[in-house]
């Protein structure tokens, strides 16, 4: 039952909406499978499975509300948990932000369920989870990963006739890989909604090639340098860039966005004119859900169009105060890239450092976006556009609206972490220290 039709997730919304005495009622149904297997130093340590199946009532009186939520559907419990929010409801105080709820919308068709993915079974993930510790093995090289595949559905209604539905899947899949002596790591991640696309093996072996190649590690002085961030570093950096695109901060004086003296710099060109970043929830290599948790429609939007910002996200309130049109935040995003692989950007870089990832990173300033971290599992110096020798970590403090600003050439776009982003080799890139750490 974890995996409801679109039916039978529409006859338990509607039999809850029955049951309702307040003013408006939303109802918000979702369920799925999860399954999972981990491995460290060479050996499985956990695997498993689990299936959920969860339902949420908010009740609304005026400017009231209450939401209370229940794992169990037989019409006693479902009719209990109606009464529970409108208790709630009759207590809580008045939110002077709330929105009516919306009437009936149209969603996009999006392709966000893979047959393959569903059907992953205990003996798919040992498979996977071999592909990647045999080699390894092999190499007396060390291997810890995990590999997470779910297939779900979510569904939404309300009493104003609003319905949406959407079933999807996903796998992800990470690898870390260690030389004997500690010394030397590499990484690798992959992120699909159908599994065919995932190789595990493939992963591993570029995790691998780091790992030996960067176990001899120079120290280098900091300072600024061109350098090469493969998707995985520069998803980071952008999705946080993105995460911080709401109109309501920068109305308010709270964002990189705002402009001093009021307002936002919506219209600006604030980026190289060859960054491009928009959603588009019907993109066959990263497909989302056609609608937002509140019921709005998540269509194809340009945030950034040839280094200008065409949008901001709004909530339902603050657009209908501004007078505009309500914008969701996107679910992901993508970056328009360039045509050249990973190895054309290194072979066209006089000198340089190539990054595998960042990790541990920290706000300093949400005003100008300034971030601080460490590169991890691989870093190497370029020098006459080849890999001369890996480096020991650095410490970076960058802010990706100056790292847009500085953009020289960009790779093909890549799926990580649900989004597009292609591998970016950016001038004056800020490392402020070395680290120790592998």
């Amino acid at each position: 039952m974890a995996i409801l039709t679109k039916e039978e997730a529409k006859k338990i919304i509607d039999k809850v909406l029955a049951f309702s005495k307040s003013d408006e009622m939303s109802v918000a149904v979702n369920g799925g499978r999860t399954g999972n297997i981990r491995y460290a130093r060479n050996s499985v340590s956990t695997s498993g499975e689990s299936t959920d199946l969860s339902l949420a009532v908010t009740a609304v009186f005026g400017k009231r509300s209450g939401t209370s939520t229940i794992n169990e559907f037989d019409d006693a419990s479902l009719e209990k948990t109606v009464r529970r929010a409108e208790e709630i409801a009759k207590l809580a105080p008045e939110n002077p932000e709330y929105v009516p709820m919306l009437g009936p919308q149209t969603y996009s068709d999006t392709s966000t369920y893979s047959e393959s993915t569903a059907k992953i079974n205990p003996d798919f993930r040992a498979k996977a989870a071999f592909d990647s510790i045999d080699p390894c093995s092999k190499k007396k090289l060390t291997a810890a990963g995990y590999l997470e595949d779910t297939t779900g559905f979510s569904a939404i209604g309300n009493s104003k006739g609003l319905f949406g539905y959407n079933k999807s899947t996903s796998v992800d899949f990470s690898i870390t890989v260690r030389t004997d002596d500690g010394l030397g790591s590499g990484y690798a991640i992959q992120d699909y909604n159908d599994v065919s696309k995932l190789n595990t093996k493939v992963s591993t072996e570029v995790a691998m090639q780091k790992a030996m190649a960067s176990s001899t590690a120079q120290a280098l002085e900091p300072g600024k340098y061109t350098v090469i961030l493969e998707p995985a570093a520069a998803v980071d950096l952008l999705q946080n860039m993105m995460r911080s695109m709401d109109a309501r901060n920068a109305d308010e004086g709270r964002s990189f966005l705002s402009k001093k003296g009021g307002g936002t710099r919506l219209g600006e060109k604030l980026f190289d004119a060859n960054v491009n970043i928009y959603s588009d929830p019907t993109n066959l290599e990263i497909p989302k859900a056609g609608f937002a948790g509140d019921g709005r429609s998540q269509e194809k939007i340009s945030w950034i169009e040839n280094g200008v910002v065409k949008n901001l996200y709004y909530s339902r309130f603050w657009a209908e105060k501004k007078g505009v049109k309500s914008v969701p935040p996107p679910s992901g995003f993508i970056m328009a890239g360039g045509t050249q692989s990973l190895a054309d950007l290194i072979k066209g870089t006089e000198k340089g450092i190539l990054v595998t990832r960042f990790w541990y990173i920290r706000a300093v300033d949400p005003q100008t976006l300034l971030y601080t971290g460490l590169t991890r599992d691989g870093t190497f110096y370029i020098e006459k556009g080849k890999i001369k020798f890996p480096i020991k970590n650095f410490r970076f403090n960058e802010s990706p609206i100056i790292m847009l600003n500085n953009l020289e050439a960009m790779g093909v776009p890549t799926r990580v972490g649900g989004n597009l982003i292609p591998a970016l080799k950016i001038r004056d890139f800020t490392f402020s220290s070395l680290s120790d750490a592998v």
